[in-house]
């Protein structure tokens, strides 16, 4: 059943469009997915963060192996109308499937990535197949 706020959106040419996730209490980016219209619906009717897996084509209801689901306290359009930011708690402090709090722990300096953000709990722990 389609929702008129959902047509305001411009979906891409595979019908998603990009998603922000951001710490609703401290502002600090957390990761970024995509998501589709089930997706999105199903985010605002749960109150979790639902993403699109373009990998699996399926949907990823964000915590679903790890426990770390994102509770949704906002959602917002920017001003093209063509991406997300969801504003939201992250259960567990972990974001990101490698164990960090956010996904953007990588820093460029110079002309090298390092990572600025240690592991909070090992990948390993986290995911039971993970190997």
């Amino acid at each position: 059943m389609p929702a008129s706020w959902l047509d305001d959106i411009r979906w891409d040419e595979k019908g998603l469009v990009p998603a922000i996730a951001q710490d609703a209490a401290s502002g600090k980016i957390l990761m970024f997915a995509w998501m589709n219209r089930e997706a999105l619906a199903l985010t605002l009717e749960k109150g979790q963060a639902v993403y699109w897996s373009r990998s699996r084509q399926k949907l990823w209801p964000k915590g679903e192996e790890s426990g770390h689901v994102q509770k949704v306290t906002e959602i917002r359009l920017d001003c093209d109308n063509d991406v997300i930011l969801l504003k939201i708690e992250q259960v567990g402090g972990i974001a990101c499937h490698t164990g960090r709090e956010s996904c953007f722990y990588q820093r460029l300096d110079g002309d090298q990535w390092s990572s600025v953000e240690d592991v909070i709990k090992d990948p390993k722990e986290i995911y039971k197949s993970h190997e």
